[in-house]
């Protein structure tokens, strides 16, 4: 486990996120990853992103494609977590249409003004971007039916708690459709310190069956955990060999809510 404080942690994702914001020139590409690693990649998503403006797809950063593993329905409410420049608000947006609505919370202000900017040119009226942390959500309970989120929830230093939000804030039958860096097996007490990692979706990941077992004690059902590049292999109840080195990879995770009986 890390030694570094949430606060600590917060600063230096903050920190990181900031400056790509601030730097960032539409006709470019920012990552969130100094060294190409495997958090980055390309072509992340099946939706053809033609519609969007440079200034939003530029600022891609994550590792997967949540909008295409949420199946999102016309009318429904979405909330993403850590919208960043606002990518994944935008192609929810489209999906749900008018009769929908999208919120994105983000912590970084310089992300939250490139996202308003965004939303302006696009001239998008339901889609709304909210400062705060994912561990405390500015949302209201049971009003989203889909939460989604792109390389962002192993950035917190508290997964537990982010759970526990995203299950407040859901609906009764309400989904989960992340796309997310985790792990086989864990980190050093080393590497979990190095807040240059941590910031760059590497050394914040965490175990599988750890996360798993946060988001059940949440009260999370129907849990699926699959390597983005092994999609047919289950992992939710899988169990790494103890001492072995971690495996990184991008993970598809997706639960559920319980909905009212009767």
């Amino acid at each position: 486990m890390s030694t570094q404080t949430p606060t600590q942690v917060h600063e230096a994702v903050k920190t990181r996120y900031a400056a790509i914001a601030t730097a960032f020139e539409p006709d470019t590409q920012a990552t969130c990853c100094d060294d190409g690693g495997a958090c980055c990649a390309d072509d992340l998503y099946a939706a053809d992103l033609t519609t969007l403006p440079d200034s939003v797809t530029g600022l891609s950063l994550g590792c997967g494609d949540p909008i295409t593993l949420a199946e999102l329905q016309p009318g429904q409410r979405v909330l993403d977590l850590g919208s960043g420049g606002g990518i994944d608000c935008f192609l929810a947006a489209e999906r749900v249409g008018e009769h929908g609505y999208v919120i994105g919370v983000d912590m970084t202000e310089a992300m939250l003004e490139r996202a308003n900017a965004n939303k302006a040119r696009l001239g998008v009226n339901h889609v709304e971007f909210r400062h705060g942390h994912i561990e405390a959500l500015p949302v209201d309970a049971d009003s989203i039916d889909v939460i989604i989120s792109n390389c962002v929830i192993n950035l917190s230093p508290d997964k537990a708690a982010v759970f526990k939000e995203a299950y407040r804030v859901l609906t009764p039958g309400g989904k989960v459709a992340v796309s997310d860096m985790v792990t086989q097996g864990k980190f050093t007490e080393q590497q979990r310190n190095d807040m240059g990692s941590w910031a760059d979706c590497v050394s914040g990941a965490e175990d599988v069956a750890d996360m798993v077992g946060w988001m059940r004690d949440a009260g999370f059902a129907d849990i699926s955990v699959r390597d983005k590049h092994a999609p047919d292999i289950e992992l939710a109840d899988s169990i790494a060999l103890p001492g072995a080195p971690a495996r990184l990879f991008s993970a598809r995770i997706t639960a559920c809510k319980p909905g009212l009986s009767g």
